[in-house]
């Protein structure tokens, strides 16, 4: 029998292990960031994996910069409805 190709997921996590040394260095926030990214990373597997990229870390990016997009988006949305009850006080 061939070898078998590793999942998609198995992919992804093989690559966010190989910035495990980079990890190990942050501390604190750096550190919850960062965690979070792998998560947003994770989170936008499927869309990752339709992406059909041979480079992973582009699919890393990729997704953690949707992941803060999303969150600008939010936040935008959140400043908005405050200014608009700020100006109907």
């Amino acid at each position: 029998m061939g070898r078998t190709v590793p999942s998609y997921r198995q992919a992804l996590e093989a690559e966010i292990n190989r910035w495990e040394g980079f990890r190990k260095a942050l501390r604190g926030k750096e550190l919850e960031a960062f965690d979070r990214m792998m998560n947003a990373y994770r989170m936008h597997a499927s869309a990752g994996g339709m992406a059909t990229r041979t480079i992973l870390a582009e699919a890393m990016f990729m997704s953690i910069l949707l992941s803060q997009q999303i969150d600008i988006l939010e936040i935008k949305e959140s400043l908005e409805r405050l200014e608009k009850q700020l100006r109907q006080t």
